[in-house]
């Protein structure tokens, strides 16, 4: 590939790495490494990626170009993109484009050429650090005393730069029976999230991040889905409250990553930063009841912290890698909370019969309703 120009990537510990420029810009962010082998194009369209820097593990990025039909948003959302190398001239079938041709578009910042490997021990080793990307300065002081002085991804609340402005519908899949009717907390929704629930009968109103509870409580729906987004949970102190006052109507409520944590802390539980993060498609989860792993895809940077759920809310799965919450149920309610990702995209389909168990019990609560009525 022939260089556009020398690109940087500056760290708050003073390290500088220096690579061919694939796409230009300046970038400040969270670096953080991904460990997919492909997808990179659902994880640069994720929203959850927002404010971060990705590092991809798998050397070889871009090879089957792009298609807008494997895009999770709109746009992309990641800071900057990190690879090894990337693929000029991709080959497959179904591609629109090349990934290097929409970066540059984009405006988004790349390099490749540095020693990937090398920079994801470190980050594995010191954790998620603070840097830049730029293909534009060389001013290495400068940029490291700006690093420093850029805010550490605790207590920042970025829901608001991904979130919908206003609220929308989307109707089941063609040929499929309605079944129920979903209001979907938005936080930086992925679209698979939004297709599995349709694609099973779920007609879907999918409303801005800061929607007041009363709000989602005067559309009748049959159940609430708190999407994954990204950012630190705590922060959201009117999204925690509002949360909490649609669990306590008794509506069947399923959270997903960032949806997970906020219930978590609605159920009066805290969150922590995890050193690292978990983002990729390899994650074992195991059940704590049955004993049964499944392997599934992740991207978060904090957790919830097991010793602070309250009597009743119980973690029911864990990663096995480190031990931290991956589901948790709270007895008598109609909750289902998991901080992985069971839509994939990229990743493991494992996870999926989520999305059933979670209408089951909208099904079970709309059929107890009925027979109340009668």
């Amino acid at each position: 590939m022939t260089p556009i120009r020398p690109a940087l990537l500056v760290l708050e510990d003073g390290s500088v790495h220096e690579g061919r420029a694939v796409a230009r810009g300046t970038r400040f962010g969270e670096v953080v490494f991904n460990t997919a082998m492909s997808g990179y194009q659902e994880v640069l369209t994720d929203p959850s990626y927002r404010g971060q820097i990705v590092v991809m593990t798998q050397p070889h990025i871009g090879n089957y170009g792009m298609n807008p039909g494997n895009a999770e948003s709109e746009r992309i959302w990641v800071e900057g993109f990190i690879a090894r190398q990337f693929t000029a001239v991709p080959s497959n079938f179904a591609s629109e484009g090349g990934l290097v041709a929409d970066l540059q578009k984009s405006g988004v910042p790349a390099l490749d050429g540095i020693d990937t490997r090398a920079l994801v021990r470190k980050l594995r080793e010191r954790g998620a650090l603070r840097g830049v990307l730029t293909t534009e300065r060389s001013d290495v002081a400068a940029l490291v005393a700006e690093v420093r002085e850029f805010p550490v991804m605790t207590g920042r609340a970025l829901v608001d730069e991904v979130t919908c402005s206003a609220a929308y519908e989307l109707p089941v899949d063609a040929g499929v029976e309605e079944l129920c009717h979903l209001a979907v907390l938005d936080f930086g929704i992925k679209r698979n999230i939004l297709r599995s629930l349709s694609a099973r009968g779920a007609r879907l109103t999918v409303l801005p991040a800061r929607t007041p509870a009363a709000d989602v409580l005067a559309l009748d729906v049959d159940g609430i889905v708190l999407s994954n987004g990204p950012g630190d949970p705590e922060p959201l102190v009117d999204v925690i409250a509002a949360v909490r006052e649609l669990a306590d109507s008794g509506l069947p409520t399923f959270g997903i990553c960032l949806g997970h944590q906020l219930l978590g802390l609605a159920m009066g539980g805290r969150t922590f930063k995890l050193k690292f993060g978990h983002h990729g498609g390899n994650q074992p989860v195991v059940d704590l009841a049955t004993r049964a792993v499944t392997i599934t895809s992740q991207n978060h940077g904090f957790a919830v912290d097991p010793d602070s759920l309250p009597r009743g809310c119980v973690a029911t799965e864990i990663n096995l890698n480190d031990g931290t919450v991956e589901a948790f149920a709270v007895t008598g309610r109609p909750i289902l909370s998991v901080q992985y990702h069971p839509e994939a995209a990229p990743g493991p389909h494992d996870a999926s019969p989520l999305f059933g168990r979670f209408l089951d019990l909208v099904a079970a609560r709309a059929h107890g309703a009925r027979t109340a009525r009668v």
